[in-house]
């Protein structure tokens, strides 16, 4: 579905590099079909066409209309100077594709016009290792075919959910931002190891291989969470007394909560670009 199609990445952060190297590995497109561009980082293009042997272009505009596919992946405050800027270099039968957090299709779709096709995808940075939890919804005028095109395109980093876009806040806070909750629990875990003499490599080693344990576990059970933290408890044993404590702090609690924030945050930045149309 998307052998013969140009892929235009506008803005060329991590993220971009991320699918970039996802597409090419799994040989979903080619290279030479891929097209890289932004602002000022001629550098960042420079290692992207040495690294994974694309096609880099300093002119927006030209990147962008040659591509069937366009990505948007600038950073989300410059959404509106980048679409502006590139508009007139737009064809009808292009498909946009937006990587941007909290910013509806309603508000590309106007800077676009003409009844603009746009998909909203929220991956995580987990794309970067092929196994991002990506979710996405298309706007008014993308059709059913070109969301099956966006699906194969993240297919090839990771997980991908459709889900309408009224949900797309709910997995920024989830999915989006989850990979961070779990680093900023780890970092706890590492500290406690090496206050108990664990070296900083052992400590490592180890919670890395637990976290990676605990996903394949998830994805191979039919068995909810707690069943799965229940059955790793025994009576007056080491987990019960850690669980404890974390019930005593009030944890789930806490995580609750946090998720919630990011997912109203994300809702707040949605917010803030339709008032600013």
């Amino acid at each position: 579905m998307l052998q013969n199609k140009k892929i235009t990445f506008l803005g060329a952060g991590s993220m971009a590099e991320a699918i970039i190297g996802g597409l090419i590995s799994e040989q979903v497109v080619a290279p030479e079909n891929i097209i890289a561009t932004n602002l000022s980082d001629h550098e960042k293009l420079h290692y992207l066409k040495k690294t994974y042997d694309i096609q880099t272009e300093s002119d927006r505009m030209k990147a962008v209309h040659e591509g069937d596919i366009v990505i948007f992946a600038m950073k989300p405050k410059h959404v509106k100077e980048a679409i502006e800027a590139i508009q007139s270099s737009t064809r009808p039968d292009q498909l946009f594709v937006s990587v941007l957090a909290g910013i509806p299709t309603l508000y590309i779709e106007d800077l676009l016009g003409s009844q603009a096709s746009v998909v909203r995808t929220m991956p995580n940075t987990s794309a970067k290792v092929g196994a991002s939890a990506t979710a996405i919804s298309k706007g008014s005028y993308a059709t059913n075919e070109q969301l099956k095109e966006v699906e194969q395109l993240f297919a090839a980093v990771g997980t991908v959910t459709i889900v309408t876009e009224d949900k797309l806040d709910a997995v920024t806070g989830l999915a989006g931002s989850g990979p961070a909750y779990f680093y900023y629990l780890i970092e706890a875990m590492e500290q406690a190891a090496q206050d108990a003499g664990l070296t900083k490599e052992e400590a490592s080693e180890l919670i890395t291989q637990t976290v990676v344990g605990v996903g394949k576990r998830l994805q191979t059970t039919s068995k909810t969470s707690k069943e799965l933290y229940t059955e790793v408890m025994s009576p007056n044993g080491t987990t019960e007394a850690g669980i404890n404590v974390l019930k005593e702090r009030d944890s789930q609690e806490a995580m609750v909560k946090a998720v919630t924030r990011a997912i109203s945050r994300s809702k707040e930045l949605g917010e803030v670009f339709t008032k600013s149309k």
